[in-house]
């Protein structure tokens, strides 16, 4: 299993149309095989981070929707961004 998370940074005025621009990958990468979670949402204290987690069947899922990464548009709107891709050796179920 692969889990991607981590945050980008945009400007705080800027941050819901961001968001209203992923709603699409969003539906993309759910309809990917091998997406098990995928979300992209607005932090709750900072109004200018934006949360990413991605959580993948494997690495070759991830591979095969990840493409080219963000559009040029969607990159130049960053002021920063801290994502990492994590694999994962093993998994309990806490519920």
């Amino acid at each position: 299993m692969i889990i991607v998370a981590g945050h980008i940074v945009v400007d705080p005025q800027q941050r819901d149309s961001y968001l209203a621009g992923c709603v699409n990958v969003i539906e993309q990468a759910r309809r990917t095989p091998g997406c098990l979670d995928f979300t992209i949402t607005a932090d709750l204290v900072d109004a200018g981070r934006i949360n990413i987690f991605e959580r993948w069947e494997s690495r070759a899922a991830v591979e095969a929707f990840r493409g080219d990464g963000p559009d040029d548009e969607q990159s130049a709107e960053m002021l920063a961004a801290s994502v990492a891709e994590y694999d994962v050796a093993g998994v309990r179920s806490l519920t």
